[in-house]
This record gives C-alpha cells, sequence and structure tokens, in this order.
C-alpha cells in the first residue's frame, strides 16, 4: 500500500477497466454483494490491466509484493515496443534533470568545481562543471535508456582539477523500482490527473533524505528525489526523473 501511494491509487489499478454501467457497491450494499464485488477486484481481477492479472495462486511463500512487481515488469517487457542495441533491449527511456547539490565538500583550498556523473547500466552521462561553488545550481536534464534487466542509478559527484586526477565527492545510488513499476501499473498517464501513485521510502539502506514519492503530474510520471551522498563528509543533491515509455 505504501509503494502504490495509499488506497485511492490502488483502486486506481484495481478499479481500471469497471464496465460501463457497473455499480459500485456503496456503504448500505448487502454482505453478499459486498462480497461479490471483492472477490471480482482482488480474486478474480476483473476489473484489472488484464496483462498485470496473476491468473495461477502460488505457493504461500511467495510474497504478493514479488509477484505484483514481477507481473507489472514482465508486462512492461513483453507489451513494451522493445528496441535494441546490440545484445541489450531497452524497456524505455528515464529522464534526470539534475537540480542542485548542497554543502557539498571542499576539495581545492577554499570550494570546489563540482560535476555530476550518472551511470544506468553501460551508460554514462555528466552535468556541466560548476566553478567555485558548494551549492550549485545546475537544472540540467539528462538522458539514458532504461536496458530489460536494469538496476540501480548509480550517481557520483566529482571536482574538477586542471592538473590533476579529479577528485570524488560523493556518491548515491537510486532505486529505479518504483517508478517504474508504478508507471507501468498505471499505463497511459495521460489519461489520470494529478496524482501520487508510488512511493520509495527512506531507510537506512538508501541515501534518501525523505520518503520519495512517485507521481503523474500533467500527464507525465515524476519522481522528485533528495539524497544525503555517502562516503563523503557532507553533501547533498536533488534529483527529478521522469519516466518515458518508448512510444513518446
Amino acid at each position: 500500500m505504501f509503494e502504490v501511494g495509499g488506497n485511492s491509487s490502488a483502486n486506481a489499478i484495481y478499479e481500471a477497466f469497471i464496465p460501463e454501467g457497473y455499480t459500485k457497491p456503496g456503504p448500505d450494499a448487502g454482505h453478499d454483494e459486498r462480497a461479490a464485488f471483492i472477490r471480482a477486484k482482488y480474486e478474480l481481477q476483473e476489473f484489472l490491466k488484464p496483462s498485470l492479472r496473476i491468473v495461477s495462486l502460488p505457493s504461500r511463500a511467495t510474497s504478493f509484493q514479488s509477484r505484483f512487481s514481477t507481473k507489472i515488469m514482465d508486462s512492461l517487457r513483453s507489451n513494451s515496443s522493445q528496441k535494441s542495441e546490440g545484445m541489450v533491449e531497452f524497456i524505455g527511456l528515464l529522464k534526470v534533470k539534475v537540480i542542485k547539490g548542497t554543502d557539498l565538500a571542499i576539495r581545492d583550498m577554499m570550494s570546489s568545481d563540482p560535476y555530476v556523473i550518472l551511470t544506468l547500466g553501460q551508460q554514462t552521462v555528466q552535468t556541466t562543471i560548476i566553478r567555485s561553488n558548494l551549492n550549485p545550481v545546475w537544472n540540467e536534464e539528462l538522458m539514458l535508456s532504461v536496458p530489460q534487466s536494469f538496476g540501480a542509478l548509480k550517481l557520483r559527484v566529482f571536482d574538477h582539477d586542471t592538473f590533476s586526477s579529479d577528485d570524488i565527492m560523493g556518491e548515491a545510488e537510486v532505486d529505479l523500482q518504483p517508478l517504474i513499476t508504478s508507471a507501468i501499473a498505471f499505463g497511459d498517464a495521460g489519461m489520470f490527473g494529478n496524482m501520487q501513485i508510488g512511493k520509495w521510502l527512506k531507510s537506512h539502506d538508501n541515501a534518501l533524505v525523505n520518503d520519495s514519492t512517485v507521481n503523474i503530474v500533467d500527464g507525465k510520471v515524476k519522481q522528485e528525489v533528495s539524497l544525503k551522498l555517502q562516503n563523503v563528509e557532507c553533501g547533498e543533491l536533488e534529483l527529478e526523473l521522469e519516466w518515458m515509455p518508448l512510444d513518446q
């Protein structure tokens, strides 16, 4: 429930295909009517997007979360118009807006010349270098293709040096699963109004400053992420992610 963004967001998935003329039971409905609706909604999945339906009951040891996420990802891989480059198949595009850094580490005498490198699979993209600034504002958009077997988006911040190797100013990883799973569960985001559809929770295992929500904003699936840079004395970075299906 946390991952999909609450009850209203879950209903937008499980009640996405209620037939015309079908009336959802109200508060005064009888037990039999309510039970029939609940079974149709959750057990039979009659109102769920057909490609996301789980048609067989697995063993109790398998969690629903992992089954549902796997089903969504399988749907993404089989239904998207996949494009390949060599042996790598891509399932979508990721637009990363590197917004700004805050209180970055000093690597020169009094300041640093920071830039950001993003890595996804075998791809690497880089922002511009901002001279002598510990609170740089980039507002720079970078594009990455998302491979079928995608992992975390890796982020590193460096200080540019002219006469020596560049110094590391911290690093972090972004889990893309909440963004992509939520985006595929809802399908065409343009059919929905602005709403929260997913969430990446802050924990001791990640670099989040606070919980990061996945939202539909003006027909686009976006996620704002604030990260505390790791393996460095200080520094935070703000990003905005946007999922883009290949047909866009």
